[in-house]
């Protein structure tokens, strides 16, 4: 299993938003980026993800799961842009910041601390671990649901 990570302004689309989709989940639409398009394109339908406040807030506030693979996206004429579905799994009990992020030696080699723009990124394992562990995320009751 690949983990990742999600961005979203929390005025346009929140974690609210999406635990309120429930196990139908939502298109992660609306991204223009190759990187972040291409990242979608080598998801898997169980992988999980954190979803990041970006602008207001600027911090992770859950874990999502993949539950659709990449297709192409509803919205888009072009036929050039595809998307995943992901759901609401848990909420991070303690947001973890991005200057916590930041601050933590462990994590410097993180795509969300090198590139902070690209909305759709790959997280390492080691630094998945990390966070769940800095947002008191128990991770074998993750596993488990």
């Amino acid at each position: 299993m690949q983990t990742w990570l999600f961005k979203s302004e929390p005025d346009v689309f929140s974690w609210s938003d999406l635990v309120a989709r429930g196990a139908k989940g939502e298109a992660w639409d609306g991204v223009r980026n190759y990187q972040a398009r291409n990242n979608m394109r080598a998801m898997k339908v169980g992988d999980l993800g954190f979803f990041y406040h970006s602008n207001e807030g600027k911090e992770i506030v859950g874990i999502v799961r993949v539950i659709a693979p990449a297709h192409p996206e509803a919205k888009d004429e072009t036929g050039k842009w595809e998307c995943v579905d992901v759901e609401a799994v848990v909420p991070v009990p303690s947001p973890v910041s991005l200057d916590a992020v930041k601050a933590n030696p462990k994590l410097s080699d993180m795509v969300l601390v090198n590139n902070s723009r690209l909305s759709v990124q790959p997280v390492a394992a080691d630094e998945w671990k990390e966070i769940c562990k800095m947002g008191g995320v128990d991770l074998k009751k993750l596993k488990g649901s």
